[in-house]
């Protein structure tokens, strides 16, 4: 049970962070010369804001879910797995937990993850951030885990967000990085998680830094990261050669519209190619407004130069209603994954007809993100679907999830198919948010709404698949993390 003192503390932090976005708000509207200049530095000042804000409500929606016994799971888990299948399971069963990722190691049977725990106790009292990213490891594939760890303490920090993960396919090592409030640090391991080397700076004089994704040559030296750079959503591309210790930073595209990174890989030859998404928030009130843009965002020249592939033009789905959510929290997420022969395939979502239902939809690539196929659907026709992830392996060996409504906007799921031929036809889905029960915001037919912006996908070493996601109340929660995999 966490006592008064915690709830001062998660206060104190709330205050700092209204504080801190404030005088962000201030900082760019001084340095901001016309309106065209206000126009595109509108969203990130929005974002700040609207961090802080989630934030306090958040850990408002944690207490009031503990007093009325409502936090966590409360009751047992009921369920069916799918034939082959562990079963939905929560991660922490008392804890609020938010976006998760997850990487596995491909040789050896480790596993790791991460998540944004907006409940304490934190590592270091008021010192430390809240929230802050949990670490968990795992020795057997994901069967067990072991106690959670604090990735890193950061006392002074104001909240930690937005953490991301992978394992170096060469050496095992295991590089991450995350958000101290708005800017994007670097560590790595080289001993399974147990110890992590001290943060280091990526964003160089960078005012601002947001949203990081995370791709790694195979021999861990070539390290790039895509997040939101300070005008508007500009997309920057940090990068670092000797394996993380230094860093420099490129804008890569110059543009009116907000780009938001999801996913990247680095293929066997070093080509690098990130999937985004580009949003036009010039509607009234900054709102989005037009299509979203579909984007590959690569390199094949370790970082010297980059292209800018536009996949697609979808339009912009019905928006989200959920308490304490904005309405594009469903638009514009992507994943792209490489296998061992190179071959990519992105998957995007994105609707057919302004604020209608959201697809899920699958793109190849042969050359290195050069070229793509015509789309295909992999969620089902008439259904709003969102947040897809994806993970390769082999040759043409694709597995990927996707959220999808079932029935109402209260009933979301969780839904698998995999490829052998490298996206060119896939399985049947499987159902694999499985549990119908045990929690506050699971029913027989879904949980009430997706709680994160994304949940990641690992294959193990025994090539079995892995997946965490967010499910919750509302946007705003309380909620949690929950895993499930393949037996």
């Amino acid at each position: 049970m966490v006592g008064p003192s915690l709830k001062r503390n998660a206060t104190s932090s709330i205050a700092t962070l209204a504080a801190f976005a404030l005088v962000a708000v201030a900082v760019f509207v001084a340095t901001s010369g016309n309106a065209t200049n206000d126009r595109l530095l509108s969203r990130a000042r929005a974002e700040r804001v609207e961090q802080a804000t989630a934030t306090e409500r958040r850990l408002n929606a944690v207490d009031q879910a503990r007093q009325v016994d409502r936090l966590g799971q409360t009751g047992p888990l009921a369920s069916a797995p799918p034939a082959g299948w562990a079963g939905e399971q929560l991660a922490s069963p008392t804890d609020d937990d938010w976006e998760p990722a997850i990487a596995a190691a491909p040789t050896s049977p480790w596993v790791y993850m991460l998540t944004t725990r907006y409940t304490g106790p934190n590592a270091c009292g008021n010192r430390c951030p809240t929230p802050f990213i949990v670490l968990r490891r795992s020795d057997d594939g994901g069967l067990t885990w072991k106690p959670d760890q604090f990735l890193c303490e950061c006392a002074g920090q104001r909240g930690q967000f937005d953490p991301i993960i992978e394992v170096v396919p060469g050496t095992g090592s295991v590089y991450s990085v995350w958000m101290n409030d708005f800017d994007v640090f670097f560590t790595k391991s080289t001993n399974n998680g147990a110890t992590w080397s001290a943060p280091v700076k990526t964003y160089g004089k960078v005012a601002w830094n947001d949203k990081p994704v995370l791709a790694v040559s195979d021999d861990g030296q070539h390290v790039y990261l895509a997040w939101n750079g300070p005008s508007g959503g500009d997309p920057y591309i940090a990068q670092s050669h000797d394996a993380g210790a230094t860093w420099t930073q490129m804008k890569v595209v110059n543009s009116t519209r907000y780009y938001f990174a999801f996913d990247g890989d680095v293929l066997a030859d070093g080509t690098v190619v990130f999937s985004q998404s580009s949003v036009s928030y010039t509607g009234p009130g900054a709102s989005a407004e037009g299509q979203v843009q579909v984007h590959a965002i690569r390199s094949t020249n370790q970082g010297s130069t980059w292209s800018n592939i536009v996949l697609d033009s979808v339009e912009l789905g019905s928006p989200c209603v959920a308490s304490g959510c904005s309405e594009d929290y469903y638009l514009g997420h992507s994943a792209v994954s490489a296998d061992a022969t190179g071959a990519l395939v992105m998957l995007y979502d994105g609707a057919t007809t302004a604020g209608g239902p959201q697809t899920i939809w699958s793109r190849r690539s042969s050359d290195g993100g050069a070229t793509w196929s015509n789309r295909t659907a992999l969620s089902t026709t008439g259904s709003f679907a969102s947040f897809p992830a994806m993970e390769s392996r082999g040759a043409g060996d694709v597995r990927a999830f996707y959220m999808q409504q079932d029935g109402g906007p209260d009933a979301w799921n969780v839904w698998y198919r995999s490829s052998t031929d490298g996206g060119v036809s896939w399985s049947s889905p499987v159902k694999i948010s499985d549990a119908t029960g045990g929690t506050a915001y699971k029913t027989a037919i879904g949980f009430r709404e997706p709680y994160g912006d994304y949940g990641e996908a690992a294959i193990t070493n025994t090539g079995r698949f892995i997946g965490v996601w967010g499910e919750g109340d509302s946007y705003t929660g309380p909620g949690g993390v929950w895993i499930n995999r393949q037996l």
